[in-house]
């Protein structure tokens, strides 16, 4: 056809194919627990208010002033550091200053206790609890700074004292759990059910003779690891070399 230009081919021609790239796989960042845990850590499950059960919830003014004085009492054997010997000397001095406070909460925790049976158990649990060695920086510090504040206590207002006093204590250990959750919560699936570490053992070391009384040789519970067994009866030789606890008398 004249004036018309026909092209041999044209329909054969293809275009260039284009090379499809996947995009790179994204980086999944593998974030460490917090210092002090491991994968697979067990803690109290929070409660409905987002607080965490721990022993010192819900307590008489009687336990909250031997709890408290529980608390400081594993910080005085303990806490290690260059003031050491001054926090075991303020935590002496709470015994002799609040003396008659703390044999009335004694009294009135056992009279507790007597209706309802548990107390060895119930203080094995507190001591232990108090000697979590993830939480002992944090424990040390605010142990360190009430024992500093406790010096111009009196005795009548030690209770109050006491009730503002311990949930600072208790704070070092939920402060943690709630960054462990934290942490849990947007961790891998994979490193959050690791196994967890064969639980540490509390040992303890009695000497052959026992006496009851506060201030005469006693049995000793040595500190390993990072547990405590405590006194079930509540007596105790003062804080010091080698820092024991008292263990119950035998007959």
């Amino acid at each position: 056809m004249a004036g018309v230009a026909l092209i041999d081919g044209c329909a054969s021609h293809r275009l260039p194919s284009v090379a499809t790239v996947a995009p790179p796989p994204v980086a999944i960042v593998a974030t460490a627990p917090p210092a002090g845990s491991y994968p697979g850590m067990p803690i109290p499950q929070r409660l409905a208010d987002g607080s965490y059960d721990t022993p010192n919830r819900t307590l008489t003014p009687a336990a909250v002033v031997w709890h408290f004085r529980a608390g400081l009492n594993v910080a005085a054997l303990a806490c290690r550091g260059p003031g050491d010997a001054v926090v075991a000397a303020r935590y002496n001095a709470i015994l002799a200053r609040q003396r008659s406070v703390l044999r009335d909460a004694e009294a009135s925790l056992a009279k507790e206790y007597r209706s309802r049976g548990g107390y060895d158990h119930a203080m094995t649990v507190l001591y232990n609890f108090f000697s979590q060695g993830f939480a002992h920086p944090a424990f040390c510090s605010a142990a360190s700074q009430i024992l500093a504040e406790s010096e111009t206590v009196t005795p009548a207002g030690f209770p109050a004292f006491a009730a503002a006093r311990l949930p600072m204590l208790d704070a070092a250990f939920t402060d943690f759990y709630a960054r462990y959750d934290r942490w849990r919560a947007t961790a891998a699936p994979t490193a959050v059910a690791t196994p967890a570490p064969p639980p540490i053992v509390a040992l303890r070391t009695a000497s052959p003779r026992a006496k009851p009384a506060l201030a005469r040789s006693t049995p000793r519970i040595q500190l390993e690891q990072v547990a405590l067994l405590p006194d079930p009866t509540g007596r105790e030789v003062h804080a010091g070399p080698p820092r024991p606890f008292a263990a119950p008398s035998s007959r």
